[in-house]
């Protein structure tokens, strides 16, 4: 079986030089490359999963998380964070901003088994989540399927962009489509899976559809 090609994503370049150094002897894992949040062109990378750290002052990087060009490409990543004070907005954060693609969630300071499990764990399109963060879960519950139309109708620029993400486009490419910014991108889709009651791009996709929205 050939080695799981992992890219290593964190602010601090210690941090990504840490995490290299400790994996670097891990059998079946290839460190391939090692990147900041915010950089682009992570194509030719063409890594297998991506561990992504957000570094121990969560309130300031669940942005960089949100906002990276990472998640728009369908590719497994595992995150690191310190504790479980921001589990559930990570956890929605990846939903929302992953197209789907399998995910996992551990403590900064797992050991280096545990991340070569969730790393090997990912590509094989499986989710996992660290038993020490399962404490920080909000209940949230699964909606229901819609049997009428939302209270709040979608506007006509969430309804452009609601038919782009039924294409499977990432906020990137809506962004350019629409000529708006990928940050208002986001805020579409947010108020669109808002009012549809979804957890996901795909199932407000699937909502949608069944609403007659759109037609797929």
């Amino acid at each position: 079986m050939a080695d799981v090609r992992t890219l290593i994503v964190a602010e601090d370049p210690l941090a990504r030089a840490g995490l290299a150094a400790m994996l670097h002897n891990e059998d079946g894992i290839n460190v391939i490359g090692q990147i900041s949040p915010e950089t682009t062109m992570l194509e030719v990378f063409s890594h297998d999963v991506a561990l992504f750290d957000l570094g121990w002052e969560l309130n300031d990087a669940l942005e960089p998380l949100s906002e990276t060009p990472l998640l728009e490409l369908d590719v497994p990543v595992v995150v690191l964070m310190p504790d479980d004070e921001y589990v559930t907005e990570v956890i929605a954060t990846l939903n929302a901003e992953t197209r789907n693609a399998p995910y996992g969630v551990l403590v900064r300071n797992a050991p280096p088994g545990k991340l070569v499990a969730a790393l090997n764990s990912t590509t094989e399109g499986l989710i996992s989540l660290d038993p020490q963060l399962a404490a920080g879960l909000s209940p949230v519950p699964r909606p229901t399927p819609l049997p009428n139309m939302p209270e709040e109708s979608l506007t006509p620029r969430e309804n452009e962009v609601l038919n782009l993400l039924a294409e499977g486009l990432p906020n990137k490419t809506i962004a350019l489509r629409l000529t708006i910014s990928e940050y208002t991108v986001k805020f579409h889709v947010n108020s669109i899976l808002t009012k549809l009651g979804a957890a996901s791009r795909t199932e407000a996709v699937v909502r949608a559809t069944r609403l007659g929205l759109i037609t797929l």
